[in-house]
């Protein structure tokens, strides 16, 4: 700064303090004199100097600066050296969650280090400058994330690079020439960091490790998701090798070792594109009048040995992942919809529970074994929905088919089973909501691809009773699975179990729901037991199911739910009601099922209690890779919403406001469900401020006011595949045109003032994060 310039002429101390904040900030652990502050602030004249001086002995006084001697200071670095994991944003809010702690530090970019979300990293607090968050500063990054990156290269003449889709890095990937393996510009592709960026402004070296192909491809682009998320888009060969040598042949010792149920009326029931089956339920009246059911599940164990190559890989991926038009298993193909899988009349084995129910559904007993089944039958959700709407079922109420006379048979194949299952079904379904679950019956979003993987038609699928009866016997089995091993007797410890756990709800974020439904006339409970909390929740459910907010209701309930997780560490599981829960019933698709049965059969055979450390361990991977399966699942889905509304575009549709944020307003289309944003820099009309507690915006000068639930019509702006991103626009005169009624003009500007803590100011050409 030369003379004449601001140092040198009169400033405020505000203004002085912001630049000696500045002036440390970028000398961390620099011890400075005064004489040095001086020159490089240019303060020039007496009084400056003496309001300097002040400044940095309040500086010292608030642990921002550190005095060396009484004429220098240097910035107040924190000593203690912590670790954490990196959590970078798009829009440059970066944070580190220290380890054993769920609370984000703010990251500056300039303090990050060019660390990358997921990183392990070393850092430091930086001493809180006054009025400000607490800030940390990465001094180490000691174990990347991830090294290898998917994006769209770019091959110019001299030089290649990969462009990252969501700025991952602050300067795209470079690719030595030799380093292409063969990819061309636009090409889709896969690349390993072999050398990292060692200062601030230095690119990474990559080399292409897979070119997938050209951008726009449909399979290029689901692979390119998986690779996103370090999940695999092809199986090895010797996995696939070692699963083809296994025969499923079942054994004169197999039939002897177990139950033989291959008499006894058994059918599978699933969606119409199921490949892999691997549940099957069975039904037989007894002599006493009682029913008993068997939920058969597919013996993976059995043909999956602990440590095999097989095993090692369905480790590796913990899960089967689900995107829109395609499955990528967990187990090779000729395990999960050959021999695993219980197809209709073959002969296969299962490990079973056995109940013995009475007609009110209660639980008289039970036996957990091992079987060998033979499926009478192969029923989709649609038929056995249909068969049950046939024999008087009326769909959502909850009731059972009416009683069968002789006048009144009742109709199709195997009826009388699958009535009495569904039955037993809904008797259990209304004890398990009685004793406090949580009722969530949320719509799933499906899409009709057509043979070239592009979406035709896209539409929301709810569960029916059919879907109902299979969940229903499914949890039960879950259940008592976990409590023939988490009950030990008195004295006894209970034997290591992986168990799917699910903790109560976040009380802020349930304060927060009760304000909000507040708005529209409903009331809740958010302190109390367990069981009054579930409770409050499901009168809630139900007082808004069918209203235009029960969508909007639904999903802020959500985001007050903790997620479930897997852990040997048993703490019951809220949403379900159930003190003890785990995963038993799909062993083709997850492999904590698989854990639990090899554990059952040990246990059965008089094993000790497995080692806790080891299999609390997988749990933490698989709950892990569950996240990124489901991450990888809604990119697809994002991916052919956008693909859909991709010839759409400048046309005009009715919606719903489902979202607000302080640099947008996101907007469901009514008639295919997808949505969109509308970018607060198209929202010109006015100056908004975005209340985040009451999820609205406010216009500050004509007081509109745009608030979740509301309608809305929108015209479709843009469609970036490349970003997954749908933008929209507010068609004509359409949007919500609220007065806030409860202020006058002079009222609301002190209201701005009070409320400046509860909300965000948002400029209109703020750009979108």
């Amino acid at each position: 700064m030369g003379k004449g310039k601001k140092g040198g002429k009169r400033m405020n101390k505000a203004q002085l303090t912001e630049m000696l904040q500045e002036f440390f900030a970028n000398q961390p652990g620099v011890t400075l004199s005064f004489k040095e502050i001086f020159r490089g602030l240019h303060l020039t004249t007496h009084p400056l100097k003496m309001l300097a001086i002040d400044i940095m002995e309040e500086m010292a006084w608030d642990d921002y600066l550190a005095k060396v001697s009484d004429n220098s200071y240097r910035l107040n670095q924190s000593v203690q050296v912590m670790e954490g994991k990196f959590v970078r944003k798009s829009n440059g809010k970066n944070s580190v969650i220290p380890e054993g702690s769920e609370k984000p530090i703010f990251v500056s970019e300039r303090n990050s280090m060019g660390a990358l979300n997921g990183d392990r990293v070393e850092f430091t607090f930086l001493a809180r400058r006054k009025n400000h968050i607490k800030e940390a500063q990465v001094n180490k990054i000691l174990e990347r994330a991830k090294d290898s990156f998917v994006g769209r290269l770019k091959v110019d003449k001299d030089i290649a690079y990969l462009v990252t889709p969501g700025d991952v890095f602050a300067h795209n990937i470079i690719i030595p020439r030799r380093k292409l393996k063969g990819g061309k510009t636009d090409d889709k592709a896969v690349v390993r960091i072999i050398e990292w960026p060692d200062g601030e402004n230095k690119s990474p070296i990559g080399e292409v490790v897979d070119v997938l192909g050209q951008k726009g491809d449909n399979d290029v682009e689901m692979n390119s998701i998986l690779a996103q998320y370090g999940l695999p888009y092809k199986y090895p060969k010797n996995v696939e090798d070692a699963a083809n040598k296994i025969t499923g042949e079942i054994t004169e010792q197999d039939y002897k070792e177990r139950e033989d149920f291959r008499q006894v009326f058994t059918c599978t029931i699933d969606p119409k594109d199921a490949k892999d089956f691997d549940d099957a339920l069975s039904i037989q009246k007894l002599e006493n009048g009682n029913w008993q059911v068997g939920v058969h599940i597919a013996d993976v164990s059995h043909y999956v040995t602990e440590g095999s190559i097989i095993d090692k890989e369905a480790v590796k991926r913990a899960t089967s992942v689900y995107l829109v038009d395609r499955t990528i298993p967990m187990l090779p193909e000729r395990l999960c919809n050959f021999i695993c899988s219980l197809r209709p009349d073959e002969e296969k084995l299962a490990y079973s529970v056995i109940f013995e129910l009475d007609n009110n559904a209660e639980v008289k007993n039970y036996r957990i074994v091992h079987t060998v089944i033979k499926s009478d039958r192969r029923y989709k959700y649609e038929e056995v929905q249909e068969l049950l709407e046939a024999n008087g079922v009326v769909d959502g109420t909850g009731e059972p088919a009416p009683a069968e006379t002789k006048e009144h048979p009742y109709q199709g194949e195997n009826a009388l089973q699958l009535i009495t299952l569904d039955r037993l079904a809904k008797k259990l379904r209304a004890a398990r909501f009685k004793n406090g679950a949580v009722k969530f019956d949320r719509e799933e979003l499906h899409f009709d691809i057509d043979e070239k993987g592009k979406p035709v038609s896209c539409y929301y699928k709810r569960s029916k009773d059919a879907n109902k009866l299979v969940e229903e016997f499914m949890l039960l089995a879950n259940r008592t699975v976990a409590e023939s091993i988490g009950k030990a007797k008195k004295g006894k410890k209970p034997k290591t179990l992986p168990y799917r756990i699910h903790d109560n709800p976040d009380p802020q974020k349930l304060e927060t729901l009760r304000e909000f439904v507040v708005k529209f006339g409903y009331k809740m409970k958010t302190e109390g037991t367990k069981g009054a909390t579930a409770r409050s929740l499901n009168k809630l459910m139900a007082d808004c199911e069918g209203k235009p907010e029960n969508n909007l209701i639904q999903m802020v309930a959500l985001r007050a739910m903790m997620k479930a997780k897997y852990s040997v560490h048993n703490i019951g599981h809220f949403g379900l009601a159930f003190e003890y829960y785990t995963h038993f019933t799909s062993p083709i698709r997850r492999y904590p099922d698989t854990m639990v049965h090899r554990l059952l059969t040990k246990y059965a055979e008089g094993g000790r209690s497995a080692n806790e450390k080891h299999y609390e361990e997988l749990c933490e991977h698989c709950s892990e890779m569950e996240q990124i399966a489901q991450n990888a699942e809604r990119d697809s889905i994002k991916y052919k919403m956008v693909e859909f509304m991709g010839d759409k575009l400048g046309e005009e549709f009715d919606a719903h406001i489902s979202g607000i944020t302080s640099y947008g307003i996101y907007a469901t289309i009514d008639e295919n469900h997808c949505e969109g944003m509308i970018p607060m820099r198209d929202i010109a009309d006015d100056y908004y401020d975005f209340d985040e507690k009451n999820f609205c915006l406010i216009g500050r000068r004509h007081h509109n006011k745009y608030s979740l639930g509301d309608a809305i019509r929108i015209k479709v702006a843009q469609a970036n595949l490349e970003k997954k991103q749908l933008d929209f626009t507010l068609a004509g005169d359409s949007a919500p045109v609220r007065k806030d009624k409860s202020a006058g003009a002079s009222d609301m500007k002190s209201k701005d003032k009070k409320a400046g803590k509860s909300k965000q100011k948002t400029r209109n050409h703020r750009k979108r994060k």
